[in-house]
């Protein structure tokens, strides 16, 4: 059959093998992956140059948050089980802690729990281990602080009969009688319903946590009487005139929720706004910037190369009327342009592979003296799995854009109209929708070809990732079978 995409394994090997001498034998081939390579590395070069940042300058550490407390002469402990703790962010924190004094940036050690992360212990903002991995399963968790001197240790327990040490940190600085109690934070989030174009993910909002604690008990060692309960709503200090001036980066000063506590009988429920810890711990992050995602984009410029090559593939074979005596040696015309689409999917991907990690490597020392570097941005590597899915799926992402251009050249037969509808579809229309509305920029980023860049995203960014890296991808991946689809169907009802 004259249309059938079938035939024989050597004919169809025949035929890759056929393609692949006309690609690599024309001089543009060449050019055109050197390119692609070129103008990404050069993208990347000058994006990481030219950006800068001033996060690393500002406040670190935040100490926020609503405490119930009650002082703790010398050594000691302070126990609690948590009966629930609402899920107000995957990073909401309830549990135990033993304080110098309710002043916010004072030493502590605290032992909480989190909807997403399980149990933490922290000791003054410097130091976390991991608890258990999760506490929605099984009975609700008992947490446990010992204090002996500047050593405090947290424990953790199922039934409040046996325990399991989490581990132990060193608090310096904390006097004779500190304080020792119950605390709940829950962090900022972005405002997502002010988010624009020209906004990074909107204005931050205070959100309030709740949690429900049973047996509380703070006793100390020597057998000292503890005074009643006093309620504190941990605040940081707004920075001074000074500091606002000098300061431009650092965690960003946000006025927290009121808290509560109340008591019904043995049961406590305290509720509370803000966060504990520092950049990089306890889920704190700065990043207004996805920076491996930042080392890729210029694959952006690259991709230019890449449409021509595709759209050239096909289209120059009709203008130089070669065409026809390609399917009079291969008549199965479908075995034709699937020979294309793996040759030229292949070579694409392999000069992606090479942009992309070259354009990774190199953006790393440019954008660590730009000040891309941590705490605020966490240096990042290949044994991140996200890293390497965004190496890989931006060559994997040129590959399929080339698949789509082949297809969009064998369908309109002419490289002029192809090309410009593609840049067109994949540059024109999103940068005419940045400056017009986020739900327009939302729309194109989720339901265009567009869409496949995301597979290069390796955290979260409240206004960029409208969609999750692999579906953005599979988005580019109907687009492209959908050109070669009607291109196949096309190539069977039309003459050569």
């Amino acid at each position: 059959m004259l249309g059938s995409p079938g035939g024989t394994p050597r004919t169809a090997v025949r035929a890759v093998r056929g393609e692949w001498t006309k690609l690599r034998s024309v001089r543009s081939t060449g050019l055109a992956l050197l390119a692609t390579i070129a103008l990404t590395l050069l993208l990347t070069v000058l994006s990481a140059t030219l950006s800068n940042t001033q996060q690393n300058d500002g406040p670190l550490t935040i100490d926020q948050f609503y405490f119930l407390h009650q002082p703790l002469t010398a050594d000691g402990n302070v126990t609690a089980q948590v009966l629930s703790q609402q899920d107000s962010g995957g990073w909401a924190k309830a549990g135990i802690m033993i304080k110098a004094n309710a002043a916010s940036g004072s030493p502590y050690a605290a032992l909480m729990i989190t909807p997403q992360h399980g149990i933490r212990l922290q000791g003054d903002a410097k130091t976390e281990l991991a608890g258990s991995a999760g506490t929605k399963a099984g009975a609700p968790p008992w947490l446990r602080l010992t204090r002996a001197g500047p050593a405090i240790t947290g424990y953790e327990s199922a039934d409040g009969t046996s325990w399991r040490k989490v581990g132990t940190v060193t608090v310096r600085g904390l006097p004779a009688q500190a304080q020792a109690g119950l605390f709940v934070a829950s962090p900022a989030k972005h405002d997502v319903r002010q988010m624009g174009p020209s906004t990074f993910g909107g204005p931050w909002l205070p959100t309030t946590g709740r949690a429900e604690f049973d047996h509380v008990e703070v006793r100390a060692a020597a057998g000292q009487a503890t005074a009643g309960w006093q309620n504190t709503d941990v605040t940081r200090p707004p920075l001074t005139r000074e500091e606002m001036r000098t300061t431009e980066g650092g965690i960003p000063f946000v006025e927290s929720n009121p808290g509560s506590a109340e008591r019904h009988g043995g049961v406590f429920t305290v509720t509370g706004s803000g966060d504990i810890g520092r950049v990089g711990m306890g889920g704190i992050t700065l990043t207004d910037m996805d920076t491996v995602q930042q080392s890729l984009i210029g694959v952006r410029i690259g991709l230019i190369a890449v449409v021509a090559l595709g759209v050239l593939f096909v289209t120059s074979e009709y203008k130089t009327g070669t065409i026809g005596t390609t399917f009079a040696a291969s008549p199965r015309r479908g075995q034709v342009l699937a020979a294309k689409a793996v040759v030229l999917a292949g070579t694409v991907f392999v000069a992606g592979l090479v942009a992309s990690f070259a354009a990774f490597f190199l953006a790393q020392p440019f954008q660590r003296r730009s000040g891309f570097r941590p705490p605020a941005y966490p240096h990042r590597s290949l044994t991140d799995p996200a890293v390497l899915r965004a190496i890989v799926g931006t060559a994997l992402l040129l590959a399929v854009i080339a698949l789509f251009s082949l297809g969009v050249g064998a369908i309109l037969r002419r490289t002029a109209g192809a090309i410009i509808a593609i840049f067109a579809l994949l540059i024109v229309i999103p940068s005419v929708a940045s400056e017009t509305s986020i739900g327009a920029t939302t729309w194109i980023n989720r339901a265009t070809p567009i869409a496949g860049l995301a597979i290069q995203q390796t955290m979260p960014m409240p206004y960029e990732n409208v969609i999750g890296p692999w579906a953005g991808f599979a988005v580019l991946c109907g687009y492209a079978a959908a050109a070669l689809g009607i291109a196949f169907w096309l190539l069977n009802r039309r003459d050569a």
